[in-house]
C-alpha cells in the first residue's frame, strides 16, 4: 500500500477529507431549490403531471410557501450542514464517541420525519453503493475506526435529515415535501455520488489504499455461501485475491468497480470546489460571515449608488463604429480602457459600502469580470458586452448568494453559455453575426430590470438555448445536413416501430416463414422510407403499403379456381411493385432475385396447398392496419442506428451532400460519459480528430429523439454521429472540449488568486 503523501496525520486527511465533501454539497443545497420551484411551477402549469386536483391545489400552496420561505430553508440546511463538521470522531478506535443514547417515545411527526429522511438516504445509498463501501474503507483505514460516526457528514442520512429538519423547521409541511421529493432525491442522490466519487480520488490521490481487496469485503456465513461483510479497521492482504485498482492502479481483473467518471461530473466537483475556497475566504477575511445567512438589503449608501448607475459606456464608446457596407472589429485597446473603467466603477462602489461584506462582494465581482475582459479567447467585442452585466451581476450577488454557491446559478450558467459558443470565433468571424446581436440583445434585455434577480437570468437563460436551437442550423449547409439526419433518424425508427407491430399484427395468423422475414426485414424498411420521402397517406406510400396487404393474400392458400386465376393474374404486378420498393432501399437486383425466388415458392405451395386460408375479413382488417399503420405505432425504440454516408447518399438521394458519418472508431463508453453524451449543451466547441486529420468542429444539432448529433466545422464540412459513437469519440480523446472549466469558474479562481496574491485588495 502507499504511504501518505500528504503531511501531517491521518486523522488531519479524514478531517480535509470531510471538509471537501461539505464544499462540494453546499452548493448543491442552492440547486435543489432551483430545482423545487420549478417542479412546483412545472405542476402548476401541466408541465409535470399532476394526479389528483387536489396536487395541483397543494402545488399552488406549496409554490407560495416555498417562495417565501426558500432562502430560509437553504440558510437553515446549510448551517445544520457545516455545523455536521463539529461533530468529529473524537478520540481513534471510538465508533462514534459520547454518551450512549437514551430510548425513548417519540411522536408520530417526528417518526414521519425520520422515514422521509431514511427514504432519500436510501436512494442515495443506492446511487452511490460501490463508492460509500470504498470510502468507508478507506476513512476507517485512516482513522482506525470500527465504523463511522452516527452523526458522520459522510453518511448518506446526515444532509438527508438536514434538508428535512430546515424543510418542517420553515414551516413547510410533509405533503408539501412528498409532492417536491422527486426533484429532490433526483438531483441530490447524482451529486452525492459525483461527490462520493471524487473524495475517494481525492484520497487515492493522497496515498490511501489506492488498492482495495475485494476478498477482506466478503465473509462465509454458517451456510458456506459468500455475503458482504463490514471489515473493522484496514483489509488484510493476500497473495491471489481479487482486487480492484483505483485511478491509481492498473489491475485488469474487475469483478465489480465504478464506471470511469465522466468530464461533466469532474468538472462540477472542480467548479464546486472553487465556490467552496471562495466561502472559505470570505469565512476567513470576513469576522460573523455566514454564507447561509438570509441576505440583507444593500446598506443605504450602496443601494443609492447603485440606484445611480446607469450604462458605463455610451453606445458609440462600447461598440465599434460601422464601416462603409461592414461592420469593424473591436480593436483590443478598447478592452483595456473598458477594463480601466470597471476598475473604477469598483472603487466608487466600495466607497460607497458600508459593511465589510459588501465591499468584499464588490471586489470579487469586479475582479470576476476583469478576468472576463482579459480572457484573450474570446473575440473583444464579447468581452466588452459581458462587462456591461458587471452591475446586474452585482446587484444579483448582493442578494441572492447562491450566485457565490451553485455552478448552476442561471446567471452564471448564461454567461457560460454565451461565452461557450463565442470561444470559437475569431474577431473578424464574430464581428455583426447573429450570435453577437443576441449576445447584445441578452445584455439589454437584463440592464431594463434594475432589479435584476434570478428569474430575470433564467428567463434570457431560456431564451438563449432556443436561439442556439435555431441559429445553429441556420447555414444552408448545416440545415440539410440536419434535416437529411432528422430524415434519417425517422426511417430507422420508423422501420422499427413497423417491424413490431408487423410481428404483433401477425403472431396468430398461418404465414409462410419466408413471408414474415421478408416483411420484417425488408418491407418495413420500404414502407419506413416511403413515410419518411412522401408522408404516411401518399398515394407511393399507400401502394406500397398495398402491396404488403397483396403479398400476405397472394400466399395465403386459395380454395376455388376463380381465386387461383385471380392470383395468377395479380401476380406480376405483386411483384413488380415488391421490386420498385426494395430498389428504393438500393437493394441490388442479384439481391432482389434471392427475395422473390423465396416469396414465389411460397406462394407456389400456397397454390397448391388444401389448407384453409386467410379469411376475407383478416384480410380486409391486415390491409386496413397496413393503411393506417403509423396510427398504431407506439413508443421510441432505443439502439444503434445504421449509418453509412452512401447508403444515405442513395436512400435521400442527395449525392456529394450529406454529412460525413462516423461510424467506428473509439473507446467503449461508459455509463457515466453516455449520460454526459446527452447532457451536452448546444454551441460547445471542442477539438475533433476523424480519420487522421484534425478539426475544430462546434455542437450544432441533436436528433429529436436524442439518438443522433451533428457537429459543424468553419469550413462547412458537417460530422454526423449517434449517441453511442460520440461517447466513444470522447472516451477516447478523439473529441475534446476546447474548455475543460467554464467561463464564470474560470474568472472566479483567478479572482481567488489575485486575493490570494494581495489579501489586503478584499475590503480596502
Amino acid at each position: 500500500m502507499m504511504s501518505l503523501r500528504l503531511s501531517g496525520s491521518r486523522r488531519s486527511l479524514a478531517r480535509q477529507a470531510r471538509e471537501r465533501f461539505v464544499d462540494a454539497l453546499d452548493g448543491c443545497i442552492g440547486d435543489l431549490a432551483l430545482g423545487v420551484q420549478t417542479r412546483f411551477e412545472g405542476l402548476m402549469i401541466g408541465e409535470v403531471q399532476a394526479s389528483t386536483v387536489e396536487q395541483i391545489h397543494l402545488a399552488l400552496e406549496a409554490d407560495r410557501r416555498f417562495r417565501a420561505e426558500r432562502q430560509n430553508w437553504m440558510a437553515a440546511a446549510r448551517r445544520a450542514w457545516r455545523a455536521g463538521l463539529t461533530r468529529l470522531p473524537a478520540a481513534s478506535g471510538a465508533a462514534g464517541g459520547g454518551p450512549p443514547p437514551q430510548f425513548a417515545l417519540e411522536d408520530d411527526a417526528v417518526v414521519e420525519r425520520k422515514i422521509i429522511a431514511s427514504r432519500l438516504a436510501g436512494a442515495i445509498s443506492e446511487a452511490a453503493a460501490a463508492d460509500i463501501s470504498d470510502l468507508k474503507l478507506r476513512i476507517r483505514h485512516l482513522e482506525q475506526t470500527a465504523d463511522w460516526p452516527a452523526q458522520d457528514v459522510l453518511r448518506p442520512e446526515t444532509l438527508a435529515s438536514s434538508l428535512v429538519e430546515a424543510w418542517i423547521g420553515c414551516g413547510l409541511t410533509q405533503p408539501m415535501w412528498r409532492l417536491a421529493q422527486p426533484a429532490i432525491q433526483n438531483l441530490l442522490a447524482r451529486r452525492m455520488a459525483e461527490a462520493y466519487r471524487a473524495l475517494n480520488a481525492y484520497l487515492i490521490d493522497n496515498g490511501v489504499m489506492a488498492r482495495i481487496e475485494l476478498k477482506s469485503q466478503v465473509r462465509l456465513d454458517r451456510s458456506g455461501s459468500r455475503r458482504p461483510a463490514s471489515p473493522v479497521g484496514a483489509p488484510p492482504s493476500g497473495a491471489g485475491e481479487l482486487v480492484r485498482f483505483g485511478p491509481a492502479g492498473a489491475a485488469q481483473e474487475q469483478p465489480r468497480g465504478n464506471p470511469g467518471t465522466p468530464p461533466l461530473a469532474r468538472w462540477r466537483e472542480q467548479a464546486q470546489g472553487v465556490l467552496g475556497q471562495l466561502r472559505r475566504l470570505l469565512g476567513e477575511r470576513l469576522v460573523g460571515y455566514d454564507a447561509g445567512a438570509a441576505p440583507a438589503a444593500p446598506s443605504p449608501g450602496l443601494a443609492s449608488a447603485l440606484a445611480r448607475q446607469t450604462e458605463l459606456f455610451v453606445e458609440t464608446e462600447l461598440m465599434p463604429e460601422p464601416g462603409l457596407g461592414a461592420v469593424r472589429p473591436m480593436p483590443s485597446e478598447q478592452v483595456r480602457t473598458v477594463a480601466g473603467r470597471l476598475r473604477q466603477r469598483a472603487a466608487g462602489l466600495k466607497a460607497q459600502a458600508e459593511r465589510p461584506s459588501e465591499k468584499a462582494i464588490i471586489e470579487i465581482v469586479a475582479l470576476m469580470f476583469l478576468a472576463i475582459l482579459a480572457e484573450e479567447r474570446l473575440p473583444p467585442s464579447i468581452r466588452v458586452w459581458f462587462a456591461r452585466l458587471q452591475i446586474p451581476v452585482l446587484r444579483l450577488a448582493l442578494t441572492e448568494p447562491d450566485f457565490f454557491a451553485s455552478v448552476q446559478h442561471p446567471a452564471r450558467q448564461l454567461i457560460d453559455r454565451m461565452g461557450a459558443c463565442a470561444l470559437g470565433f475569431d474577431a473578424e468571424r464574430i464581428s455583426g453575426s447573429r450570435l453577437e446581436r443576441e449576445i447584445k440583445r441578452v445584455v439589454q434585455v437584463i440592464e431594463q430590470y434594475p432589479e435584476t434577480g434570478h428569474r430575470v437570468f433564467q428567463l434570457v437563460l431560456g431564451e438563449f438555448r432556443k436561439f442556439l436551437g435555431r441559429s445553429l442550423t441556420d447555414n444552408d449547409a448545416v440545415r440539410q445536413a440536419a434535416t437529411l439526419a432528422q430524415q434519417v433518424e425517422q426511417k430507422e425508427a420508423l422501420a422499427i416501430q413497423y417491424t413490431i407491430e408487423l410481428r404483433r399484427m401477425l403472431e396468430p395468423l398461418a404465414v409462410h416463414e419466408d413471408v414474415r422475414e421478408f416483411l420484417f426485414h425488408v418491407w418495413s424498411e420500404v414502407l419506413a422510407l416511403a413515410t419518411v420521402r412522401h408522408g404516411p397517406q401518399h398515394v407511393e406510400t399507400l401502394r406500397f403499403k398495398q402491396a404488403g396487404a397483396d403479398l400476405l393474400w397472394a400466399a395465403s392458400p386459395h380454395a376455388g379456381h376463380a381465386e387461383r386465376g385471380s392470383l395468377l393474374q395479380s401476380l406480376a404486378g405483386i411483384i413488380a411493385v415488391l421490386r420498385e420498393g426494395m430498389a428504393s432501399l438500393a437493394i441490388l437486383d442479384g439481391e432482389q432475385d434471392g427475395h422473390i425466388k423465396l416469396l414465389s415458392d411460397a406462394v407456389m405451395q400456397a397454390f397448391v396447398s388444401s389448407a384453409e386460408g386467410l379469411s376475407p375479413s383478416t384480410l380486409d382488417q391486415l390491409g386496413r392496419t397496413l393503411a393506417e399503420l403509423e396510427d398504431v405505432v407506439t413508443g421510441d425504440p432505443e439502439g444503434e442506428l445504421l449509418l453509412d454516408t452512401g447508403m444515405i447518399e442513395m436512400l435521400f438521394d442527395v449525392a456529394g451532400q450529406a454529412p460525413e458519418v462516423i461510424v467506428s472508431g473509439g473507446a467503449q463508453p461508459s455509463e457515466g460519459l453516455l449520460r454526459w453524451t446527452r447532457e451536452l449543451e448546444l454551441g460547445g466547441w471542442f477539438a475533433l480528430e476523424h480519420q487522421g486529420a484534425g478539426t475544430q468542429v462546434q455542437y450544432v444539432w441533436r436528433s429529436a429523439r436524442g439518438h443522433l448529433h451533428l457537429l459543424a466545422s468553419g469550413a462547412g464540412k458537417s460530422y454526423l454521429a449517434q449517441t453511442h459513437r460520440l461517447a466513444a469519440y470522447l472516451q477516447a480523446g478523439l473529441l475534446v472540449p476546447l474548455e475543460d472549466e467554464s467561463l464564470t469558474v474560470r474568472a472566479t479562481r483567478q479572482a481567488l488568486a489575485r486575493l490570494n496574491a494581495a489579501p489586503d485588495q478584499l475590503l480596502n
